[in-house]
């Protein structure tokens, strides 16, 4: 039985000697005396099968059958290969951000501009409205708060208002996620 290291085709690394059993040497043929008169005949031997020839394989350019992806500027093995060196820092220009929190207060005629948060609000951004500057105008903040609720129902979102006295409230844009589960606002919860 031969060693570890010939059972994947490598040489002995210790250069022992091998276990194997050399092949047994082939006798020649010569032929065979059937009878004790001088005629000699040969045993009829099945004809030994052909030596199929190697087929002698064209050497083939590697690098013109392989070609890097289109756009590869990174380094390419000798095979033609993309190489992808997981070491190698690559920094990319972070993309602008596409939502943002947006802060609302009432404008110098007391208008909330729900238009113009309704597209802001169709595009993902979360608006946060702040109506304590109407104190003394608890009729102004009614109707400023119906007009909110009617822009979100075109938007399809909710309200939600951050203080006891719903004079803070947040209209969450398209496809931002609000737990409804905690309701735990501000730093109270984290102390």
């Amino acid at each position: 039985m031969g060693s570890l290291w010939q059972f994947f085709g490598l040489p002995d690394p210790e250069g022992g000697s091998t276990n194997e059993r050399p092949p047994p040497a082939q006798a020649p043929q010569e032929p065979v005396s059937l009878s004790s008169n001088e005629t000699t005949a040969t045993l009829d031997q099945a004809p030994s099968p052909p030596v199929a020839e190697t087929p002698v394989l064209n050497p083939v350019d590697v690098a013109s059958l392989r070609t890097p992806p289109l756009g590869w500027n990174g380094p390419i093995t000798p095979d033609g290969e993309p190489f992808h060196d997981l070491g190698m820092v690559v920094q990319r220009l972070p993309s602008p951000p596409n939502k943002a929190l947006r802060y609302i207060a009432p404008d110098v005629m007391k208008r909330i501009p729900t238009s113009a948060m309704l597209q802001r609000v169709m595009q993902g951004d979360t608006a946060i409205v702040d109506l304590r500057s109407l104190v003394h105008m608890e009729s102004h903040q009614m109707a400023c708060r119906r007009e909110i609720k009617h822009m979100a129902d075109q938007a399809r979102v909710n309200v939600f208002s951050l203080d006891a006295e719903d004079k803070l409230l947040m209209i969450p844009g398209q496809n931002v996620v609000v737990d409804m589960e905690k309701h735990e606002l501000g730093l109270t919860p984290l102390l």
